[in-house]
């Protein structure tokens, strides 16, 4: 008879967080199996292509994770995606195909690995893709631990009220549709435990329904750029028109990142002395006059690697999200001690008053107000980068703590 076993089996699809789970319950012998949709190794070929070709497959591998049992159905995947730009899906349609084909994919992995485990394994399985694995998991009387990767469907409530305040700013977005969370619900039956990244994450999926006695707020990990250690900031004694306050938004330029309220602050503002950076791509349609704002650059999107010099040139980090597990570039930020004014609706990273400012709601007067104190008041914002996060909070080790404690007492 198979015994309980402190062992955990991922089943992930993309590159999700840069795999720490998988990592975490690796560097502490605790990850039987990762079953992921691909896996690139150095040495593939495919890292011969020419850039632009499958770009995002050159990211589906970890060094952490070399000695891992890696299960992965990378030309499965290619074929997946080149037949669905021949039926041109797109949208939900080719996001939940997606989901399904990587359940089917796993399932089969999982049939194979059964017959060689000596104890029942911990099944980890990201939202919206774990239904079929959960079902799997159940029959065969295993844990199962969601990772809820979002706010739920009180997510996309909150975008849709956006897109009816601001009709002007047409974007291609869509809500899913309703099956598409009464799966999700049923992933969060099945469930034994659910992690989710933030209070915020928790207040919404308890908003639905969801049991309190399921959830546990994990937080991301997060590994600090070696050359950000070290970094000093430094700020003038008063913001002038040579030396303007600069305020960075990075992130994708829509209306669930809260760049409707951040504009208006924009417009709100135009005779202080304050630039805004604005680096992601636009999934929005931006009006002629809004594009024309003296005081905002639009610099589009750009390569993960360039991030670094805009943490380093900002004077302050805008995150007005209306909805965000975390918001993982709150931690980025902070690594290069950049003060941070945020919503409240992400992950924990700013102490109000302390390393930034949170917002008490997502208008742009709320952010106006904001960067007004931040502009008249340079000797705080100071004070605001030197009480920079402790990055330690956010380690492998303590994600593997927090996955460690999670309870047991239903085996």
């Amino acid at each position: 008879m198979l015994g309980k076993s402190s062992l955990w089996i991922c089943c992930q699809l993309g590159a999700r967080e840069h795999y720490a789970i998988p990592r975490a319950l690796h560097q502490h012998g605790k990850l039987a199996h990762l079953i992921t949709d691909a896996w690139v190794l150095p040495q593939s070929p495919l890292n011969l292509l020419p850039t632009p070709w499958l770009a995002n497959l050159r990211d589906r591998f970890h060094p952490d994770l070399t000695q891992a049992s890696v299960h992965a159905f990378t030309s499965s995947l290619v074929r997946f995606e080149l037949t669905q730009r021949i039926q041109r899906t797109s949208g939900w349609e080719r996001l939940i195909a997606r989901n399904y084909w990587f359940q089917q994919q796993a399932l089969q992995s999982l049939e194979r690995i059964t017959p060689l485990l000596n104890a029942y394994p911990t099944l980890f399985a990201y939202s919206y893709a774990a239904l079929e694995l959960f079902r799997y998991a159940k029959s065969k009387g295993w844990r199962t631990i969601l990772g809820q990767i979002d706010a739920g469907v009180v997510h996309d409530q909150l975008v849709l009220e956006e897109h009816a305040v601001y009709p002007d700013y047409q974007s291609t977005w869509q809500p899913a549709p309703s099956y598409y969370w009464d799966t999700w619900k049923e992933e969060c039956s099945l469930a034994d435990q659910i992690i989710v990244n933030s209070t915020w994450s928790s207040q919404a999926l308890q908003q639905v329904g969801t049991s309190t006695n399921k959830i546990y707020i994990v937080p991301l990990a997060y590994q600090p750029p070696e050359q950000a250690r070290n970094f000093r900031r430094t700020y003038p004694l008063a913001f002038s028109a040579k030396r303007p306050l600069q305020v960075l938004f990075l992130g994708k330029v829509s209306l669930a990142k809260g760049i409707a309220p951040l504009l208006e602050a924009a417009q709100i503002l135009r005779e202080k002395f304050i630039k805004f950076l604005l680096v992601g791509s636009q999934s929005i349609a931006i009006s002629q006059q809004v594009k024309m704002l003296e005081q905002v650059q639009w610099i589009g999107a750009i390569p993960r690697s360039q991030t670094a010099q805009y943490y380093q040139l900002a004077d302050v980090f805008l995150f007005p999200t209306l909805s965000d597990g975390f918001g993982l570039v709150q931690l980025e930020a902070q690594a290069w001690k950049l003060p941070i004014i945020a919503s409240r609706f992400c992950g924990e990273v700013v102490t109000d008053r302390v390393n930034g400012l949170i917002l008490p709601e997502v208008t742009g007067e709320a952010i106006a107000l904001a960067l007004e104190f931040c502009l008249n008041n340079p000797g705080q914002l100071q004070a605001f980068a030197e009480a920079a996060t402790d990055m330690s909070e956010f380690s492998l080790s303590q994600l593997h703590h927090h996955l460690q404690s999670l309870p047991h007492a239903h085996l």
